[in-house]
């Protein structure tokens, strides 16, 4: 029987070198990336496989707004330096990308996204989606 498989989803650290933070999450994520990967050969329940890409540039100013969107209103202050709702945090980034804090999580697929230290919580939302 023919089957069309689900394309991954897509998973974004956006990276901070400089940052122990930043290094500490790119390396759980690239581990729970492998486990997904290992998970999904052997039919296993768990998250599905998924595509991590970490990157150290900004995000475009039309990636930003949609981080946002997914992060809420409450979070808006940990992923823009200084803004405390979406308009300030769109003109504080076109300002100076340098407002945009590291690191930030976003799945795209599944419209979540986190950011900062808080690891159990970006682990959550990566355990949240199912098969």
């Amino acid at each position: 029987m023919f089957r069309f498989h689900k394309p991954l989803d897509v998973i974004t650290l956006f990276h901070k070198a400089s940052s122990p933070t930043s290094v500490r999450l790119a390396a759980v994520l690239q581990q729970r990336s492998a486990a997904a990967t290992e998970a999904s050969t052997e039919d296993k329940p768990g998250r599905p496989e998924f595509k991590l890409e970490i990157t150290e540039n900004p995000p475009t100013p039309e990636q930003l707004q949609t981080i946002l969107e997914y992060a809420g209103s409450k979070r808006i202050s940990t992923i823009v330096r200084g803004a405390t709702n979406q308009a300030e945090a769109l003109r504080k980034f076109k300002e100076s990308p340098d407002n945009f804090i590291r690191p930030v999580v976003v799945d795209w697929n599944n419209g979540q996204a986190r950011a900062g230290e808080n690891e159990s919580e970006i682990l959550k939302m990566l355990d949240s989606v199912r098969n």
